[in-house]
């Protein structure tokens, strides 16, 4: 696939992304003011990270990195029937190991509830709340694994907008149900909370059903194969969804790792990191994750007809284009964290406090987007070469960086800032992990290209700067003089007139740097 392929499909897997983002908003919005940033909100995000550990683990995650290279393969070299064939077979282990942890967990929480009282538990209304919500959530996993599956099969055919579109689906029900919940005032916290779970349970079943429809509109019909299950290319995927599962694991251990922690710091750490995560979520959403779900179906490709320099190339630009957008999206996040968690959320259980504290860990998180974009390229550049090991060295290493951290920030923070240690902790680690993936791949291929890359990111962090002071300037100097009122209206008035003040000089400077770089973008772009 040519740069301008790859542009092209990560343009239609963003814009789906970004309406999925805009939809998480519209979601954010409500939840915040119908649920506030407290107890039920902690137990809802311990809960449902629970299915989307699963999800990382053998769906998106290691499923599709070790799944897509041997699938790609056998389209490129084979035919789409054998692709198709190992496409079952590697469904039907996937859904029969996912129904036996379902039915294991599902018991497993039933002893934990029997003796809570000799694990210790004190706090026995959370503890019930968020086990009730796991029990619920619990099925989502199943649903959303087959749809990954689904979207992965997708990809891999060059089927980006089916598989972009599939996220609006659960949000869609989320705000349809939080819709509903608004007209029920005198709704307990713990009923609305669990209502929000079922409806993303439905979401999931049909988020799935979407999927295997397309795949068998694409020509891979869905369904369950036992006589394949020996074949050398399954055992193949199995043994590499097994490495990069224990990557994926790690990553996702850290993030629980993360959870527990901020439960430690404070009551009403973890909601304030998840809001947080949620907001930075929407430009990595759109720009990061659509480059890595193009880009390891794109470095498959180029690396079964053996095109290394096809496949530095497809790395060079993406850098270049990710880069044009992530940097000054991180400057701008920083320096209006206050006035975005303020229009996203504020109003209702979600007070002035709990705005302070969301938009302290935004800015700390917006310093690591540009690291959180480059290891969503990284990362597909070893597994599209069969190579799991690699990424999952590079994540227990961030891990245990991670784990030391994080308990240094609980123990040496006062309990205000213990979040915001939390998400610096996140951060840095997000930093080393890039260092890491950067040298390695140097190792293992050679020069990657990189040194083009230098100058235009120059170009482009002095365009953000600019665009940075010239937002200042306006919010201090115009903004505050009078010139709009301070009223709920006017904060909405206010974050669009910064936000188009720092877009509109963001582009006169980039265009007065990198007139070359963007040029060279259009024409890829067409």
């Amino acid at each position: 696939m040519k740069p301008g392929g790859i542009l092209k499909n990560a343009f239609t897997v963003g814009a789906f992304t970004a309406l999925s983002r805009v939809l998480g908003l519209v979601r954010e919005m409500l939840q915040s003011r119908l649920i506030g940033a407290g107890v039920a909100q902690s137990a809802f995000t311990i809960a449902f990270a629970i299915p989307n550990m699963a999800r990382k683990l053998f769906g998106e995650g290691a499923l599709t990195a070790a799944f897509v290279p041997i699938f790609k393969d056998e389209v490129e070299n084979g035919s789409l029937e054998k692709a198709a064939k190992l496409a079952r077979s590697v469904m039907t282990t996937v859904m029969l190991m996912l129904g036996a942890i379902l039915i294991l967990a599902m018991g497993s929480l039933e002893i934990v509830v029997k003796f809570r009282d000799e694990l210790g538990i004190t706090d026995a209304k959370r503890f019930l709340l968020t086990i009730r919500l796991i029990k619920t959530l619990l099925p989502y996993m199943l649903f959303i694994c087959g749809a990954a599956f689904g979207m992965g099969v997708l990809n891999a055919l060059g089927c980006f907008k089916a598989s972009s579109a599939m996220p609006c689906l659960l949000n869609v029900c989320w705000i349809a149900m939080l819709g509903w919940i608004s007209f029920f005032p005198e709704m307990r916290l713990d009923q609305r909370i669990h209502r929000i779970a079922v409806a993303i349970l439905v979401a999931g079943a049909l988020q799935m059903a979407f999927m295997f429809w397309r795949m068998a509109r694409a020509g891979v019909v869905p369904g369950f194969s036992f006589s394949d299950w020996r074949d050398s290319k399954v055992v193949k995927v199995w043994r590499n969804i097994g490495i990069g599962a224990l990557g994926a694991g790690a990553i996702q251990l850290n993030y629980l790792l993360d959870q527990l922690l901020a439960q430690l710091a404070s009551p009403w750490a973890a909601g304030v990191i998840g809001y947080a995560e949620r907001l930075m979520d929407l430009p990595l959403g759109v720009v990061g994750v659509a480059f890595g779900t193009v880009l390891l179906p794109t470095f498959a490709g180029f690396f079964a007809k053996k095109d290394v320099e096809g496949a530095r190339d497809a790395l060079a630009s993406s850098l270049t284009s990710l880069s044009f957008v992530m940097i000054p999206a991180a400057f701008g996040l920083f320096i209006l964290a206050s006035e975005v968690t303020s229009v996203i959320y504020e109003g209702g259980e979600f007070d002035s406090l709990a705005t302070l504290r969301v938009s302290r860990s935004l800015a700390v998180y917006s310093i690591g987007l540009g690291f959180f974009s480059l290891q969503k390229v990284m990362v597909p550049w070893f597994q599209s070469q069969g190579d799991m090991k690699t990424p999952l060295k590079v994540s227990l290493c961030t891990v245990a960086m991670n784990a030391v951290l994080n308990i240094l920030a609980v123990w040496l923070l006062s309990v205000e800032w213990r979040h915001v240690g939390l998400a610096a902790s996140t951060v840095f680690c997000s930093a080393a992990g890039c260092s890491m993936l950067a040298v390695l791949a140097k190792r293992k291929n050679g020069a990657l290209g990189l040194s083009k890359v230098i100058a235009p990111i120059i170009k482009i962090l002095f365009a953000s700067i600019i665009m940075t002071v010239a937002i200042y300037v306006v919010r201090k100097f115009v903004l505050t003089n009078g010139m709009v009122l301070s009223c709920r209206f006017n904060s909405i008035m206010q974050l669009i007139v910064l936000m188009l003040t720092g877009g509109v000089i963001y582009f006169i400077s980039s265009y007065l740097f990198m007139r070359k770089e963007l040029k060279s973008i259009r024409i890829r772009r067409r």
